[in-house]
């Protein structure tokens, strides 16, 4: 047998997995918390609101039935497109801090960003 060389693996390397497995819990805990929110963006001075998950699906879009009388579409879409972008990006800032913990963690193992 060569120097130096351990069969059995050490007590470091045993706890080490321990910890990234409960890390891997956390992490679906967290992320299954992040399904279950919602955000609202608003445009249009409220006339306009979209509804996106934790999981950037769109749930909800509600339009003021008297903005339809008084707008164009180029402009519908462009309200439109402004509250789902606002969603959107309110859902991606939720993800990032309740991954966040996770993401400096995993860098520690050399495996994050």
């Amino acid at each position: 047998m060569a120097k130096g060389f351990n069969t059995r693996p050490s007590v470091a390397g045993g706890n080490m997995m321990s910890q990234i497995a409960k890390l891997q819990e956390q992490m679906a805990q967290a992320q299954e918390e992040i399904a279950k929110e919602t955000v609202t963006a608003t445009s249009g001075g409220g006339a306009i609101s979209v509804t996106i998950t934790g999981n950037q699906e769109c749930t909800a879009i509600k339009i003021d039935p008297e903005l339809l009388t008084d707008v164009d579409a180029e402009m519908l879409g462009d309200m439109l497109l402004a509250a789902v972008n606002n969603a959107l990006e309110s859902s991606r800032k939720i993800s990032e801090e309740k991954m966040a913990p996770f993401t400096s963690m995993l860098s520690g193992f050399g495996m994050g960003r």
